[in-house]
């Protein structure tokens, strides 16, 4: 009986492919999702290029001035500083030979390089982001392994209650309602900005201000940035938990009904062990899968939350973009939030693949 129950949870987890020779065949599947992300990166290029190109939009009209737009010459001018005068195509080509060189262009609202504005603004939402990962991550796991492990039970019937409204209601409107009660009727937490006023920023290191207070030692500087961080992660967090819980209580059921835990039941093995150490096991490959998911749900939803909370990271910027018509920068922002996600989503399938060798099979 003790061979039953090892065979099933170790073999599934730890056995090479057959015919894929152990380490070549692991290489194998690298190379082969490198290769599929590249393909959607240049897939994501030629969309977003094209959706900014056919959008009947005149981005002059948005950064010239009355006087400049009823001056055929000065429309001209900054139609050829920014390309706008080529055939698509060379456009698109132009636009592609700069992203090699890590050009994204200039942004028409600022007249800097969008790679500097996003240089600075990437680590607010990265932190941000991070964050509310990591708490809709937890809480969300830990409620789905609850809600599986008491299937159709009174915790059960509760978790899904919670992932009903996580997934129902919008993040904007949680952040509106969150902003509205924490800050100015109880006064409990910080309602905009990531520092307060009095505190000045840390030098930066990593551009995270809960990283890099404590890198100097500014305490004072940590303890602003995590009580402006709490509420908009916790909102982020809330909007994404849904997704998250219900994900994890379909794995987990379907590894309470793998041959591995009736084994372990058979066996008399506690209830507890047999939870943890076969059934989350075995949905530790769709665990890693929700959690990149998260991650690039949380990029598009930040657009929201750094609006109403005045977070000053991408989420900001691309609104600032989309309202003033910055079609080079809206272009610039959906690449680099699409690279972000395309390798949180490479790492998640080379980990998950390290848990299931199966998966280099599919």
């Amino acid at each position: 009986m003790t061979q039953t129950v090892s065979e099933p949870g170790a073999g599934a987890q730890q056995a090479p492919a057959p015919g894929r020779g152990g380490g070549s065949g692991y290489l194998r599947f690298i190379l082969r999702r490198l290769g599929t992300s590249l393909i959607t990166l240049f897939g994501i290029t030629l969309v977003s290029f094209g959706l900014g190109v056919l959008v009947p939009l005149r981005p002059e009209t948005a950064n010239l001035s009355q006087q400049a737009l009823s001056n055929p010459e000065a429309v001209a001018a900054f139609r050829e500083k920014f390309g706008l005068d080529l055939p698509v195509w060379e456009q698109y080509l132009r636009y592609l030979g700069g992203l090699v060189h890590g050009d994204l262009g200039i942004s028409q609202q600022t007249g800097r390089p969008i790679a500097t504005d996003l240089g600075k603004y990437a680590p607010a939402t990265l932190e941000l982001v991070l964050w509310a990962t990591v708490l809709s991550v937890l809480i969300g796991v830990t409620l789905g392994i609850i809600a599986a492990s008491a299937r159709n039970r009174w915790p059960d019937h509760v978790s899904r209650l919670i992932s009903l409204l996580g997934v129902s209601l919008p993040t904007y409107w949680l952040a509106l309602v969150g902003s509205t009660f924490f800050f100015r009727q109880l006064g409990w937490l910080p309602g905009s900005g990531r520092l307060d006023a009095a505190i000045t920023p840390p030098p930066t290191v990593t551009g995270f201000y809960t990283i890099d207070s404590l890198l100097v030692g500014d305490f004072a500087a940590w303890q602003s940035a995590v009580s402006h961080l709490i509420l908009p992660a916790i909102i982020l967090a809330l909007s994404n938990l849904g997704m998250v819980l219900r994900f994890t209580r379909s794995a987990v059921i379907d590894g309470l009904n793998t041959d591995a835990v009736k084994a372990a039941r058979v066996k008399g093995l506690p209830t507890t062990r047999v939870l943890m150490r076969y059934a989350v096991r075995s949905a530790s490959s769709p665990i890693i899968t929700v959690t990149a998911l998260s991650f690039g749900f949380l990029l598009a939803a930040t657009v929201y939350v750094e609006q109403i909370f005045s977070w000053g990271g991408l989420g900001q910027y691309a609104y600032r973009s989309a309202t003033n018509l910055d079609v080079t920068a809206i272009t610039g922002i959906s690449v680099v939030i699409a690279v972000i996600f395309l390798v949180v989503n490479f790492l998640a399938d080379i980990l998950a693949s390290a848990f299931d060798p199966r998966i280099r099979l599919q």
